[in-house]
């Protein structure tokens, strides 16, 4: 009963193959491919793969992607099945105006949150950190309703900003230090310290609410760069989509 998981961004896809469609399945592959070459992974990275028992994705790249990675799947017999936000799922509450417009990925990473803000026994408010292209800080209360977030430009988006707006403001990257002395460095401190600051303001502004600490669970490549200059206690979850979509599934089949 294996089960393949798809997470596919704005500038990857990332994929993972588990045992069983249930949360804690062991993982058996995985991998990331920018989203120019996915018309090659049934030929390299899939080919040797057996064969999935079921898939369930999630997408924020659009229907032209979406559809070139179906193609890639034939090679399979299986459908392909995708995240489509709903006002509920799995123990989660969809507070979005309009819950199908929630970001899939978004959606996904909040279950999967969920599922660890009540594994004590003790269920927990949850602040959900992705670090990607763009940047998103997503609230859950304790009773696992989504109370909203923020979306923010993400390092890139910041520094190709600055590039575009600033005359000849074009360096190298650089490293995020607490009072820079250099252009390259300054810009990336800079982009590091606001995303910083909107992660620290939310928290309070979750606290004030739920008169809990709230569980901060960080996920994305980017993540790491925030980690030197928040005094938040965080746990870094690389599989947090991969995690909600394990639990989507067990509890679409337990249907």
């Amino acid at each position: 009963m294996s089960f393949l998981a798809l997470d596919i961004g704005n500038t990857r896809l990332k994929w993972a193959l588990y045992a069983q469609p249930q949360p804690g399945a062991p993982m058996l592959a995985h991998g990331a491919v920018f989203l120019e070459t996915i018309d090659t992974l049934a030929e390299k990275d899939w080919g040797s793969l057996p064969a999935p028992h079921s898939m369930l994705g999630s997408v924020v790249a659009g229907d032209v992607v979406r559809r070139r990675v179906e193609e890639q799947m034939e090679l399979w017999d299986i459908d392909a099945r995708w995240v489509v936000p709903s006002a509920h799922e799995a123990g989660v509450v969809n507070g979005y105006d309009h819950p199908s417009r929630l970001g899939a990925d978004r959606w996904a990473a909040l279950v999967g949150a969920r599922a660890r803000a009540v594994a004590g026994g003790r269920p927990r408010p949850a602040l959900v950190v992705m670090v990607g292209t763009a940047v998103t800080v997503d609230a859950l209360d304790t009773e696992g309703r989504f109370l909203g977030g923020l979306i923010l430009p993400g390092f890139g988006l910041m520094l190709r900003a600055l590039e575009m707006g600033t005359a000849g403001l074009k360096v190298p990257t650089g490293e995020v230090v607490d009072f820079p002395t250099n252009t390259s460095d300054a810009l990336m401190s800079g982009g590091a310290n606001a995303i910083a600051g909107a992660i620290e303001r939310q928290h309070r502004q979750l606290v004030r609410r739920t008169g809990a600490e709230p569980l901060l669970l960080m996920t994305g490549g980017a993540a790491v760069k925030l980690a030197p200059i928040t005094d938040l206690r965080f746990e870094t979850v690389d599989s947090l989509i991969f995690d909600g979509l394990l639990v989507m599934q067990s509890h679409r089949l337990a249907l």
